[in-house]
């Protein structure tokens, strides 16, 4: 049904009068049309169109163009872009900045898209960082942290966080954390619950501190997920089984109180989950077989039932209003 129609068929039946139908009718058809999200996603898709098109001439054109010319062509590009942001740039603040120029975003993904190709050509071509590849990551991951923060970014946090993972051994990639992952190997697990737990710990100070505290979800988003995982991968994997539980546990814990604290619902899916996951298999683990054998007729049934209560009442738990 259309405005209108559902507007005559409210006036018909006198619940709404005939003067307020029209100035509803006359502000559906006046009212602007944002389309902001539409021109973002055009100008990240610009950016992602020219510097693939950037590589394929390139690489088409290599034998003609010179590897110099190349370098020298992408270098052009990058200090032409920060020549822009630090030219417009906004007064450095602790909170969020509204930037008024709009396309500071985009140069500066593209700045550091266009560093990351220039310093990948540099190795793949003159093997320029030789066989200290540790290098290689950490350099874009520390300028990425300081752009982050000097002109709060969140993308450029993110790819910051990524190389900072990188450099680690890890993929943090939430859609890549356990396939690109091997989580057998001890050293891979204590790492992932090392800097998950200080991705946390850096959300909860931003937070605390009023440090671009807006950035506290997306520490707190990669860091969580990657503690609770590595967590878990331990508590199937290694011993002593007890002491990634309690990890695990303690991190559940803490998701459930800052998801309260800031009624994010995907927080506490995350706590409630990882959390489950955890309890239920250090029950069938560490309890004796004759407590199993009444357990396992009733747990699923309860824990069914208490998926259905957390569901019912998941606005109550998150201290939101109906």
């Amino acid at each position: 049904m259309t405005t209108k129609s559902i507007l005559e068929s409210f006036t018909q039946k006198g619940i709404l009068p005939e003067e307020q139908a029209v100035l509803i009718t006359e502000y559906e058809r006046t009212k602007s049309f944002s389309i902001h999200r539409e021109l973002r996603a055009i100008l990240y898709l610009g950016i992602t169109l020219l510097t693939t098109g950037l590589g394929i001439l390139i690489y088409k054109n290599i034998d003609t163009i010179g590897h110099q010319a190349i370098i020298a062509l992408i270098a052009a590009s990058i200090i032409a872009c920060f020549y822009h942001l630090f030219k417009n740039r906004q007064p450095f603040s602790r909170g969020m900045v509204i930037n008024t120029d709009q396309f500071s975003e985009y140069i500066l993904i593209l700045a550091c898209t266009l560093f990351l190709t220039l310093e990948g050509y540099l190795q793949y071509q003159y093997q320029f960082f030789g066989t200290r590849y540790g290098i290689a990551i950490f350099i874009p991951t520390v300028l990425f942290f300081f752009l982050a923060y000097r002109f709060d970014n969140k993308a450029v946090l993110s790819m910051g966080i990524t190389g900072l993972a990188s450099w680690l051994g890890l993929t943090i990639s939430p859609l890549s954390v356990l396939e690109k992952n091997d989580f057998t190997a001890p050293g891979i697990i204590i790492t992932g619950i090392v800097l998950g737990i200080a991705l946390v710990v850096i959300s909860w100070l931003s937070e605390k501190n009023d440090i671009k505290s807006h950035f506290g979800f997306t520490y707190m988003l990669l860091g969580g997920n990657l503690a609770a995982i590595s967590g878990l991968a331990g508590l199937f994997n290694n011993d002593p089984k007890i002491i990634y539980f309690l990890i695990t546990a303690a991190l559940c814990t803490f998701l459930i109180q800052n998801a309260r604290k800031t009624q994010s619902l995907i927080f506490l899916l995350m706590g409630v989950i990882y959390g489950y996951i955890a309890v239920t298999y250090a029950a069938f683990v560490f309890l004796p077989d004759s407590v199993l054998a009444a357990l396992s007729i009733f747990y699923f049934l309860f824990t069914s039932l208490g998926v259905l209560f957390f569901l019912l009442n998941v606005k109550k738990i998150l201290g939101l209003k109906k």
